[in-house]
């Protein structure tokens, strides 16, 4: 299938991290989610019940982003995917990127990320 779905820079502030520090100040993360969804009903219907809301699933994202912390922007990633996945099943395979651009690292970095994807 090559219809896709793209969201690009959902943000959330989140307290994810294994140091101490990340889990009491917090930073900001940013997610990008790539839907494999077959778009063909929905472009001749121009109905929402044929599509996927992604008003719905960004407001997933943040609430993944903004709630229980865990040590491993990985964990987040898989996670995200997981609710996509079960919350939508027009959605065939999901590859979430999870941005971490304030990573506690010795070098200066514009960004690290990790990159997830998941299917039915």
């Amino acid at each position: 299938m090559s219809d896709q779905i793209v969201l690009t820079g959902i943000h959330g502030f989140g307290y994810h991290g294994l140091f101490e520090q990340e889990r009491k100040d917090g930073q900001d993360f940013f997610v990008d989610l790539t839907l494999a969804v077959d778009l063909k009903a929905a472009s001749q219907s121009d109905a929402i019940a044929d599509t996927v809301n992604y008003a719905e699933i960004t407001d997933l994202v943040v609430e993944e982003i903004t709630s229980n912390p865990v040590n491993l922007i990985e964990k987040l990633a898989a996670r995200i995917a997981e609710r996509v996945l079960n919350q939508h099943l027009k959605v065939k395979s999901v590859t979430v990127t999870v941005h971490k651009p304030q990573a506690p690292v010795a070098a200066q970095l514009k960004d690290i990320a990790v990159v997830v994807t998941r299917s039915r």
